[in-house]
Order: structure tokens, then sequence, then C-alpha cells
């Protein structure tokens, strides 16, 4: 086979693999508005609606407005640092952290946290779809519809970001239509005027507890920005996707939940989104579901074949890592073993966000290795080596972690995030962090 034969051989089988332990090419990616559907679908979904009456039953609507907004302020500010960092090196979330203040071994446990905190999740997801089909339509015992529902989205994420893209332009359009129908329905039965001015019905919430609620809801999705963002052609694609995705997710969605908490007086605002009628409900349920699902399990991959090479040195290809997660996943919802480890996940969940502290840090302040990525850049290859651990950012991570669970005041994981970030600035300026040159192995 000719060395011409090879190339391409091998540039196929990097995109089948979406590119999982490498750069992203110029020419593999995508338009922004096509990535900025992948990220309102993300926040386009039925938690999303609990959200909004969790806040409209403690607060008025005005405050629920200013609540979101400080929230969503807060995640786009994240995601579009980190998302900024994944887009010029064209990596994800965990590769880039190699370099990003981790290390090769150290990005290796943050591949496994993130991938089994999204696999819990998606396994969580599937359970809530499946119980939702069968409360719907009946018919065959739940553990099978938590299969069938596990199976789907496993389907979707083998053909990894083009396929999710087809799904993402199929389901957003039909959740936005199928629930607005619905729940315009019950919003017109009382006037929008009325609602805005009504007090709400259940105990009050204050501005932080809600600003809590709004940034803590995703701000896992936002540390992972660059397994998304890897796919943008452009910094200026990376603010328009972020700015609009989340504003869009968090006003549109979270917004309608404050209205009808506030006209029926009760949180349980998702029943009037889903039971409207069997056909309807169905597909309103399996539309907002399948598009956070399907990026729960594709980041679950991504790290997770991450960790794979660098705690054992295996290259397994992402789709095959997707399918073994993906049936993990499937068989512990349809199981009802992961509605005993909400807590667990919620846990995990604390421990993301110092990660993105970190390699901001790293990526735009201490940049010990941002040399070694950008003279790598032009070639489109991994720098050559990678610094095997940074013990600094293992005790800050888990440092902040800690301030994430027990520090109570303002947003936890925004204290987590900041705590993160000052701390492995300052262990770098008095020395702590090594110099590119020390410590350093291959990279992969």
């Amino acid at each position: 086979m000719s060395g011409s034969a090879v190339k391409v051989s091998q540039g196929v089988q990097l995109a089948h693999d979406d590119y999982a332990l490498e750069r992203v090419p110029p020419s593999a990616r995508y338009g922004w508005w096509t990535v900025a559907v992948q990220r309102f679908g993300m926040l386009s979904a039925l938690s999303q609606f609990l959200l909004g009456a969790t806040l409209g039953m403690g607060m008025r609507f005005w405050d629920a407005v200013l609540a979101i907004t400080l929230g969503a302020v807060i995640l786009e500010v994240v995601a579009i640092a980190i998302g900024i960092a994944g887009m010029r090196e064209g990596l994800s979330t965990t590769v880039l952290a190699r370099w990003a203040g981790f290390g090769r071994y150290g990005a290796g446990i943050v591949g496994v946290v993130i991938a089994i905190a999204l696999l819990g999740w998606f396994g969580v997801q599937s359970a809530v779809l499946a119980s939702g089909l069968s409360t719907l339509l009946g018919g065959p015992p739940l553990w099978l519809w938590s299969v069938l529902a596990g199976l789907l989205v496993t389907v979707v994420v083998v053909h990894g970001f083009k396929g999710m893209a087809w799904v993402a332009w199929i389901t957003v359009p039909a959740f936005l239509l199928l629930a607005g129908w619905a729940i315009s329905v019950e919003l017109s039965k009382q006037s929008l005027s009325a609602l805005i001015a009504s007090a709400p019905a259940g105990p009050p919430l204050d501005l932080a507890q809600a600003t809590t609620l709004v940034a803590g809801g995703f701000i896992v999705g936002a540390v992972i920005s660059p397994d998304m963002c890897r796919m943008n052609r452009s910094v200026a694609d990376v603010v328009k996707q972020t700015v609009l995705g989340i504003t869009l997710g968090e006003y549109l969605i979270a917004l309608v939940g404050v209205l009808l908490a506030h006209a029926l007086r009760t949180g349980d605002v998702i029943a009037i989104v889903t039971t409207t009628s069997g056909a309807v409900g169905t597909l309103v349920l399996v539309t907002a579901t399948l598009k956070i699902n399907d990026w729960n399990l594709y980041s679950a991959s991504l790290g997770m074949t991450n960790a794979l090479q660098t705690a054992f040195g295996v290259r397994v290809g992402r789709p095959v890592v997707t399918v073994v997660l993906g049936v993990i996943g499937t068989t512990l919802a349809a199981a009802g073993i992961l509605d005993h480890l909400i807590d667990f996940l919620v846990l995990l969940g604390v421990a993301i966000p110092p990660v993105a502290g970190i390699m901001v840090a790293e990526y735009y302040l201490v940049r010990r290795w941002r040399p070694a990525l950008e003279a790598s850049r032009a070639t489109g290859v991994l720098p050559p080596t990678a610094p095997a651990v940074v013990p600094a950012a293992l005790i800050v991570w888990v440092a902040a972690a800690l301030v994430g669970k027990y520090v109570t005041w303002g947003v936890p994981a925004l204290n987590a995030l900041v705590v993160a970030f000052v701390a492995y600035t300052l262990a770098a300026k008095i020395g702590l962090v090594p110099a590119a040159e020390k410590s350093s192995v291959p990279a992969a």
C-alpha cells in the first residue's frame, strides 16, 4: 500500500473515531450554528422545566429572571474560557488536560471521574425515559423499556458528532414544537401579566440559592465544553454558539417552567408537558431526553478512551468504548441500581468544576505547557511529550472539591472552580508546578 493510501486510511479511521485522541483538523469542523443546536439541545430538556418550576415555586417572576441571568453568565464565562482552549487545540477535555495542568496520568484520572459521573447520569436519564414511556404507553416491563432507551442512545453516539448533529436537527425543533403546544394550551387559560405579577406558591428562595441551582445544574456541561467546541472553527464561533445555546436554553425553557409553576401553583410541571396525550407526550419525552443523554454518553466515551490510553497504553476505538459503556449504563438502569447512587453522582459533580479552574489557570496564566501545544498545533499533531503527573494540581483538585462540598455560602460549584483557579496559579508562582522539561513522558 502506498504512503498516500495509508494516510487516507488513517484519516478515515480517525474521522470514524471522532478524533478522540487526536486534534480535530480544520476540514472536519462544523459551522457554529450546527454546534449551537447541539448546545441548546443539551439545555432543552425536561430538567430545565423542573429547574424553572423550582424557581417559580419560591420566587417572583422578575427575581427568577435575575437568578437565571446570573447563573447563565457564570456558565457562559466558564464554557467560553475552556471552550476556546478546546477549539484552538482541537482536543477533547481529557486529552487537553494532559497539557493543561494535570499531566498524562492525571488527565487519565480526570477522564475516569468524568466518565463515571456522566455514565451514571446516562443510566439515570435512561431510567427516567423508560419510566415515562412505561407510564404513557404501557406494554413491556420497565426493565425492557430501560434497555430500549439506553440502546437507542448508544446507537446514536456510536456514529459520533455527525450522527448526534443530525439527531439534534430533528429532536430540538420537535421538542420545542410539541412542548410549546402543550404549554401554550395550559398558559392560555390565564393572563400572562397576572402570572408575571403573582406571588410564588412555595417556600421563599433567595437569590444566592436560586443562582446556585441554575449554575450548578449545568456546570458539568460547561466544564466539558472542549468536547463540543473542538468542532468549532474560530473563537467567534465558540462565543456565538455558547452564548446563544446557553442563553436560549436557560431563558426559554427555565422561564416557561417559572410561569407554569405560577399558573399551576405546583412544582410538578413536567406532567403537563408530557401527558397532554399519549402520542404527543411520548414524543416530547423522547426528544427531550435523547439530546442531553447522547452527550452524557459521548463525553463519557471520550474520557474513558483517554483514560485507557494513559493508564494502560491501550488505544481502543471510541465506538467500541461507547458500546461497552452504553451496555453497562443500560444494564445498571434496567437493574434499578442507579436510584441508589444519586448522592454519589452528585458528589462526583462537585469534583468536576475544579478541573475547569485548573485547566483555565494553566492554559491562560501559568502556561507551562502552552508553548508545546502551540508549536505542535501548526503540524496538526500532539506534542511528543507531556508531564507524567502534576502533584500540585491533584492536591488543588481535591482541596477545591472539598470547598465545593462543604462551603455552602454562595454558589458551591463556582466556589470550587474559583478556589482551584487561584490555588493552582499560586502553586505555580511558588514553584510547585514543575517546568515543562521536567518529569515529562511520551504523550501517548
